[in-house]
């Protein structure tokens, strides 16, 4: 296994590096990754929704809340990278799914985070997982995140994953314009 390094830069323009949760690297090949991923902590809020975009507005502006201050006590946390997706989709094409957006802890707060004081935003700790990503770049929409959670659902064959659920992981902000980092991801199962 390598190590992969926790950098999200970009050689054109001048912009902070996130913290990003480390993983190391299992397989690699041109259609996807195997990470494994070691316990973290995460901020996340839960939405019932039909419209992943909306969801995601939804839960990303309490969760920025949350590291701006509206916690106890009252203190700010640095923004991570990526704001990650839990989709457990709905019975039926019009049925009500179920969204938890989420957004890393960073390390220097992992061991003690703000208590939320919005309802609607809870603290939870990530077992370590093996998870398969496949990356891809651009501007996504919810008909392109949904395409590429099925390419990758369809190139990972008979691996041995959850296929209840599903992740979308954002990298990068609205103002960057090249080299956007997008991923989707499905969680291997054990056998």
């Amino acid at each position: 296994m390598s190590t992969v390094p926790n950098t999200n830069s970009n050689e054109n323009a001048v912009e902070k590096v996130l913290d990003m949760p480390k993983y190391s690297v299992v397989e690699k090949n041109e259609m996807f990754e195997e990470r494994h991923y070691p316990v973290s902590k995460w901020a996340s809020c839960k939405i019932m929704g039909i419209v992943l975009k909306d969801a995601l507005m939804t839960g990303f502006s309490k969760l920025f809340e949350y590291i701006e201050g509206q916690n106890q006590p009252g203190q700010k946390v640095e923004m991570t990278a990526p704001v990650a997706t839990k989709i457990v989709p709905g019975a039926g094409p019009n049925c009500k799914s179920t969204f938890t957006v989420s957004f890393f802890i960073p390390p220097e707060n992992a061991d003690n985070p703000p208590k939320p004081t919005d309802p609607d935003v809870f603290i939870e700790t990530w077992p370590a997982q093996t998870i398969y990503a496949k990356r891809f770049d651009g501007f996504s929409n919810d008909e392109e995140w949904v395409s590429k959670g099925e390419e990758l659902a369809q190139q990972l064959g008979n691996k041995p994953l959850n296929r209840t659920f599903w992740f979308t992981a954002a990298y990068d902000g609205p103002y960057k314009t090249f080299d956007r980092r997008n991923e989707v991801w499905y969680l291997k199962e054990d056998k």
